[in-house]
Order: C-alpha cells, then structure tokens, then sequence
C-alpha cells in the first residue's frame, strides 16, 4: 500500500473541530494527505486544538473550491454513506475497501470522501464514486461522527498494510483513468445522446445515473477513455453532416 497515494477528502465540514480530529485519526495511521472541500472555517484554532499534535497534516492540508478539483487526477473515489436510494450502487465495508486500496494505491491515486455532518454526501456527490463504503453500526442508532468513520478506515487501511507486509497480492490493473478523465467522458456522452435526441434533458430520469454506475464497474483505462471520446465525436460528427 502507498500511503502517499491516498486522500482523505472532507466536503463542506461545518466544524472545524472535526477537521481536528480527523488529522488526529489521519496522522494515527500513517495517512498524511487531507483535501477540504469548501470548509466553513480553515485554518482554524479549533481545529489545531483538536489535531493534538498533527499540526503538520493541518499545514499540508489542500483546500479546494470544488470536489472536481479535489479529485483531480485519482483513479478510485470511495464514497462513505449510505447505498443511493433508487439505484443501488456497488459497496464495500472498511475492511473489503482497505483491501483493495491496498491494491490499487500502488498504482494510482485514491480519494475516500466524507460529506456533510449533518447530512453527509448529496446523490451527485456520489455519482462521483467508484464504490460506496458503509461502517457496519447498530442498526437502530447508526450515525457516526465524522472524525470516528474516519478512524475507522484509516484503522482498516493500516491493518491491510500490515497484513501485506508492504506488498501486494494482486498484479495492479493497466493504467486506469482518472476521475477528471471520466467525467470528461460523462460530459461528452451526455452532450452526444442529447444531440442524438435519445436523452432529453428535461426529462433525464435515472438514465445518466445509470449509464455512470455502468461505465464505474467497467473500471475504464486511460485507452478504453480515448477510444469512447473518438466514438463519441465521430457520431457528433456524423450527426452535423445529417443536419447539415
């Protein structure tokens, strides 16, 4: 496992306590690279408070307008939350994630995101994600604070880095896209079956939320992307000459 390719990323912490005590958990277990998503207050006094000691992971801290710009360049997003509500998505526990990020950090960058306190990551937000991560908790009080989620996967991710003695089981897969690429890919097919007249959007329905969990599980690679894109913009071309 390669630490220093994983993110942990925080969007729109409202307080900077919980920024804190998540560096805390961070530095714990080796992690190092924390990337807030418009937080409420940064740098914060409270939030040095409560990183008793991880001063450094606080200093080094990326501070982002967006979360494309948080994603930038990772191949994998993990979103901890609950499965979307109509459409379920692929998932994994902390333990099943650590393990193949243990994997998949080897090779490219990773980001595991947390949302909201009090509501945690929008269905967009999550639309983003490769995998969505649930902590298993009592079923009749399962909301944990954002700091403890947090320690919890850094914990998993630690262990899974023991566990391997540093290497991997697996042979890492071919150079995967990153999340940038893959939205620019999302973007461009949804500009195409719009002109094709297949999507209408007005009226998307599931089918763009689909069509991303499709292309998610595909796990496309840098090529596959290049070649999609040129698919996409010969049939935009085909499509002028037909109007023309």
């Amino acid at each position: 496992m390669n630490f220093n390719n994983i993110r942990i990323v925080l969007i729109h912490t409202t307080h900077p306590g919980n920024i804190g005590a998540v560096a805390r958990a961070m530095k714990n277990m080796c992690l190092s690279r924390l990337y807030l998503v418009n937080p409420r207050e940064f740098p914060s006094s409270e939030a040095t408070a409560r990183a008793s000691g991880a001063d450094d992971v606080l200093a080094n801290a990326v501070v982002c307008d967006s979360l494309d710009q948080a994603l930038e360049g990772c191949a994998t997003v993990y979103g901890t939350s609950a499965r979307l509500r109509t459409i379920r998505w692929p998932q994994s526990d902390p333990r099943q994630a650590a393990e193949q990020v243990a994997v998949e950090s080897e090779q490219s960058q990773v980001a595991i995101l947390f949302g909201r306190e009090h509501s945690g990551l929008t269905n967009e937000e999550l639309e983003r994600c490769h995998y969505l991560l649930n902590i298993p908790a009592n079923s009749e009080y399962s909301s944990l604070n954002i700091a403890a989620a947090c320690q919890v996967v850094c914990y998993e991710l630690m262990m899974a880095s023991s566990l391997s003695g540093g290497e991997t089981s697996q042979e890492p897969e071919d150079e995967l896209a990153t999340a940038d690429e893959v939205e620019g890919f999302h973007q461009h097919l949804e500009e195409t079956l719009i002109k094709l007249e297949y999507l209408d959007p007005e009226n998307p329905r599931q089918l763009t939320r689909r069509l991303r969990r499709l292309y998610h599980k595909a796990r496309l690679e840098k090529m596959e992307i290049n070649i999609l894109r040129g698919i996409l913009k010969a049939t935009q071309k085909w499509i002028g000459k037909c109007s023309g």
